[in-house]
């Protein structure tokens, strides 16, 4: 008789831990033996600084579309893309703008709504070891941009109106926060540090609630929810749920070198594979990637032809050259989600690839940097999400139709239960969804 193992057979090395792809001697059970769909993903790709308008926008509507220079590298993924046009953000300039992304709200005293991501995260991510993770490739920026701080424009993650979630940008604390064995002595030990100091700031917080005036009461309540989510997080840690779904074909878990890539498209790649490991090993479910500040001065003179840093050029006044290396920086981006996009689908689930299913937003928090033009916001959504998506089509809305409307939208197709978004939306998008 040939030997067996169980289903849920983990490989276990020095501080990593990983559930092996479905084998043959595998013991089958009542639930393997039942056709098991893979989960849904929600992936966000954010590029600042916009673009110019007439290197994005297609031409036609509905599934008779051509793509525009700047989406030209997505041709290959043509059928898997919705194309989205006439939705508007709200606010002015980069720092309320790039709040806005996610939120579909303006950011007032420091204060935002809840993103999309987390609320598909608190439907979704539960029984993952990370509910979303937030990753990038930029550091934070500091000093004010007229009453707001430049640093909130470091995420559109917001878990709360005034708990934003940071962005990792090192490749090597990624993959070690997102694959190190949580049993492991020093991992365990980390964890109940920390747990005791979220006890301790619980307790403190409690004693200042009694003598906190309404308003303060109600910024203790929002920041003891984002204490509770770090609970939350340590519990995992120490308990780590058993994974719902274990990979069909073998991830590669190789370790990333310590410290920064110079090299600014290893570094995107290196963030992008991380990504996609954590989507295929069950993870997580969520992921957000700031590809950069939504403040974004980055140098892009590795791209030929490309002199001026990228909030520069994005001030173009029409000017040929600069609006010529603009395009050429828009361009990247989109090579960079088509790269994306191409790990995705190289990874069979059985029902199809993880792209299949996987929904993945594109896009930039405005239209055009060139006068910080917030309408008909470049936004693109990718991948099939288990069939419920109806792709390859440009879909193209009403004038005026605010960015919240999509985030209700999505919101209540992984499975939200709510009738508005932030208190802004208007309701939700037809043609999105079968």
């Amino acid at each position: 008789m040939s030997t067996r193992i169980e289903r849920r057979t983990f490989l276990r090395g020095v501080g990593a831990t990983l559930a092996l792809p479905w084998l043959e001697i595998m013991t089958p059970t009542a639930r393997a033996a039942q056709r098991q769909l893979p989960p849904r993903r929600f992936v966000t790709f954010f590029q600042p600084n916009g673009v110019f308008p007439k290197a994005w926008d297609v031409t036609g509507v509905g599934k008779d579309f051509s793509l525009s220079p700047i989406l030209e590298p997505l041709a290959a993924f043509k059928n898997d893309m919705l194309v989205l046009s006439g939705l508007d953000s709200c606010g002015k300039g980069h720092v309320k703008l790039t709040g806005a992304f996610l939120t579909g709200t303006a950011i007032e005293n420091n204060v935002n709504g809840i993103s999309v991501d987390q609320v598909i995260a608190q439907r979704i991510g539960q029984t993952t070891r990370f509910a979303s993770i937030e990753l990038g490739t930029e550091p934070p920026r500091q000093g004010m941009a007229g009453d707001d701080p430049i640093a909130l424009a470091n995420t559109v993650s917001w878990s709360s109106p005034t708990q934003r979630i940071s962005p990792e940008i090192s490749p090597r604390a990624a993959f070690d926060r997102l694959f190190r064995d949580p049993s492991s002595p020093e991992a365990r030990r980390a964890a109940e540090n920390r747990r005791s100091v979220v006890d301790l700031v619980l307790e403190d917080a409690k004693n200042l609630q009694r003598i906190a005036s309404g308003r303060d009461k109600q910024k203790i309540d929002e920041y003891l929810e984002g204490v509770r989510g770090v609970e939350q997080q340590i519990e995992r840690t120490l308990n780590p749920p058993t994974p719902e779904w274990t990979p069909l074909s073998p991830p590669d878990m190789r370790r990333p070198p310590a410290g920064l890539p110079l090299n600014k498209d290893e570094h995107m790649r290196l963030m992008l594979d991380l990504i996609v490991l954590a989507l295929q090993t069950d993870t997580t479910r969520v992921a957000t990637f700031m590809s950069a500040h939504g403040f974004s001065r980055q140098n892009f003179t590795f791209l030929d032809g490309v002199k001026n840093d990228h909030h520069g050029m994005s001030h173009h006044k029409n000017q040929e050259a600069l609006v010529k290396e603009y395009t050429t920086v828009s361009r990247w981006y989109a090579q960079q989600v088509e790269y994306l996009l191409t790990q995705m689908r190289r990874i069979e689930e059985g029902n199809g690839s993880l792209l299949d299913n996987s929904l993945v937003l594109y896009g930039s928090e405005m239209k055009d940097g060139n006068g910080h033009i917030k309408e008909d916001l470049p936004l693109v959504l990718i991948g099939k999400s288990q069939g419920h998506a109806k792709t390859g089509q440009h879909l193209a809305f009403a004038p005026g139709t605010p960015l919240a409307n999509l985030h209700l939208t999505l919101a209540q197709q992984f499975g939200a239960e709510i009738e508005a978004f932030n208190n802004v939306s208007t309701g939700t998008l037809n043609g999105l969804f079968a």
